[in-house]
């Protein structure tokens, strides 16, 4: 109504005149750090300052835009007014004078949506619908060299951490996992700008494992990228630059005991070892498997590392020199996860056999008969902080709790997840068990009562392929297909209620204190193939049957969105981008398959 009101903020009420004088819609007001004044922009395309004692308008209007001024901002210190405007230009003006002072700062390439003052008044950071940020000098009106991109789309709104060192950006990204668009924020190390350094990227694929350093100061993933890469647990930035040397996808991370080093295992066959100070490779990739690693862990002295495969094999081996200690043979099929105990005496691995299997570490051979119960492939493994027992997760949607000593199951299975259960991790007390499946939800169980704690984690859009707790239990950590990882709090209200949730997002990598969820559109919902081979709905409605020769060409991870007839046009849309034809059947090629189509 192109007026501009104050409000006393304790009682609701307005506070004497309403301010009058702007021809069109007021767009943005501020306030002056002594609170003595208001300067308000319009799309009259004008600044105007206002004596918030008397509410009247302090000199002339501030003219210059040539269009709608969409932000306006005071300097700490009082005597500026920064203003963004739909004309693509910033302007500084004197507000005593209400002068333009210096030159009309151009460089974003449309409409600047919002500008905001750094807290010692030495900067001007700005956002724009061009998707970019932008740092200039207050003083001469330059702009810093590196221009802030990661947005995929509108930045909407820009503001200085309090200190000067961070600057946060809200803006709207395109969402690929539901074909929408995605509110998101971005947080910007200011001064690492400043000085000319260039910003690390975050993944550009899918996370497929997480793990906390043992002191619980950094966070390491690896991703479909082929990269590794390490995180500040408290700032969400990215540590050094990213570790490469994996040819194929990244499926497994975890740190030594000592947190001088960072072990990965990838579909390339190899498992890589990394100086978390140096950023360095570590020896040789250690080679032997002959099929893709899915899962490696070190011992707790750290002198070991041991790996689970593709090839139906677990390997030990000297995390020194490199060679293999031992090589564990019994399962039937794929080896999808592997843990050590506490105590460093056993191995257990969990397989696409539906079967669990406790090894002796020293001799290589195998415990006791395989924990059956599972009646799909078991995904994940892990024992408990005291070693007496082992939690395992299955593409069957359950978790169990298994005696590591008896082989038995101890308790009814844990029922919750409507997906299959991808990965699990027990809290450092032994009390909980923390799980992620690829329905994107992360649970939290109680494992005295079996019974799940709160209410799912929600917040990923795809598979979460890796969870894990920080070495005092006050924060879990989760890696999904959405390419993001968060941190949840555990201490907010404790175990009994929601944990709160933190998002690392690409491609700056910076952590947020919250995240949102875009629903699917009407109609629209996340597929998969249950444990007979059918491509189904989510509801459970069953789309197309595949053979079991042609399911083993499907990756493990992949997004499916299914659509009924009677929706969009009566199409049906299958995601295949990881799936193996042509030239690219070596990707995928098991002698099982050959050996299964000869027979028939």
């Amino acid at each position: 109504d192109c007026t501009v009101i104050i409000w006393n903020a304790q009682v609701g009420l307005q506070v004497g005149e309403t301010l009058k004088g702007h021809t069109d819609r007021v767009t943005s007001v501020a306030y002056s750090t002594d609170g003595q004044y208001v300067v308000s922009g319009s799309a009259d395309k004008t600044v105007r300052i206002w004596n918030a004692q008397t509410n009247l308008q302090v000199g002339e209007s501030l003219k210059g835009h040539t269009d709608i001024v969409t932000s306006v901002a005071y300097s700490p210190d009082g005597q500026y007014i920064v203003s963004g405007s739909r004309d693509t230009t910033v302007r500084i003006w004197n507000a005593q004078s209400g002068l333009q002072v210096g030159e009309t700062l151009k460089g974003h390439t449309q409409c600047v949506t919002s500008v905001a003052y750094s807290p010692d008044g030495q900067f001007v950071v700005s956002g724009s619908y061009d998707r970019t940020v932008r740092i200039w000098n207050a003083q001469t009106g330059l702009q810093i060299e590196k221009i802030l991109q990661g947005h995929g789309g509108y930045v909407t709104s820009v503001a200085y951490s309090p200190d000067g060192q961070y600057v946060v950006s809200g803006g709207l990204t395109p969402n690929s996992s539901h074909r929408g668009i995605a509110p998101t924020m971005i947080i910007w190390n200011a001064q690492s700008y400043l000085r000319g350094e260039e910003p690390f990227q975050s993944h550009t694929n899918r996370v497929t494992s997480v793990a906390f350093s043992p002191d619980g100061q950094y966070v390491v993933s690896g991703s479909q990228d082929k990269t590794v890469r390490i995180w500040a647990a408290q700032t969400g930035l990215q540590v050094g630059k990213p570790l490469e040397g994996h040819t194929y996808s990244v499926t497994s991370v975890a740190y030594s005991p000592d947190g001088q080093y960072v072990v990965s295992g990838s579909e390339d066959d190899t498992v890589r070892i990394w100086n978390t100070q140096t950023g360095q490779q570590a020896g040789k990739p250690l080679k032997g498997h002959t099929y893709c690693v899915t899962s490696v862990a070190y011992s707790p002295d750290g002198q070991y590392v041991v790996s689970g495969s593709w090839d139906k094999t677990v390997r030990i081996w000297n995390a020194q020199t490199g060679l293999q200690v031992e090589k564990l043979k019994g399962h039937r099929k794929k080896v999808a996860s592997v843990a050590y105990s506490p105590d460093g005496q056993y191995v257990v691995s969990g397989s696409y056999d539906k079967t669990v299997q406790i090894w002796n570490a020293q001799t290589g051979l195998q415990v006791g008969q395989p924990l059956k119960g599972h009646t799909d492939e078991v995904t994940a493994v892990a024992y408990s902080p005291d070693g007496q027992y082992v939690v395992s997760g299955s593409n069957d949607k359950t978790i169990r709790i298994w005696n590591a000593h008896t082989g038995l199951q101890t308790k009814e299975s844990l029922n919750g997840h409507t997906y299959g259960v991808c990965s699990v991790a027990y809290s450092p007390n032994g009390q909980y068990v923390v799980s992620g499946s690829s329905g994107g939800s992360v649970r939290v169980w109680n494992t005295q009562t079996g019974l799940q704690v709160g209410e799912p984690l929600q917040g990923h859009t795809d598979w979460v392929t890796s969870v894990a707790y920080s070495s005092d239990g006050h924060h879990v950590v989760s890696g999904s297909c959405d390419s993001t990882i968060r941190i949840w709090s555990t201490q907010r209200s404790g175990h009994g209620h929601d944990p709160s949730p933190s998002v690392y997002t690409p491609p700056s990598g910076a952590i947020l204190p919250y995240s949102y969820h875009i629903p699917l559109p009407p109609g629209i919902s996340l597929g998969h193939i249950d444990n007979r081979g059918w491509l189904c709905s989510q509801d459970g409605e069953l789309i197309l049957w595949l053979p079991p020769w042609i399911r083993g060409g499907f990756r493990d991870k992949f997004q499916i969105y299914t659509i009924p007839a009677d929706a969009v046009n009566s199409a049906l849309t299958v995601d295949w981008s990881n799936f193996a034809y042509g030239m690219k059947w070596t990707d995928c090629w098991d002698s099982t398959c050959i050996a299964m189509s000869n027979s028939k």
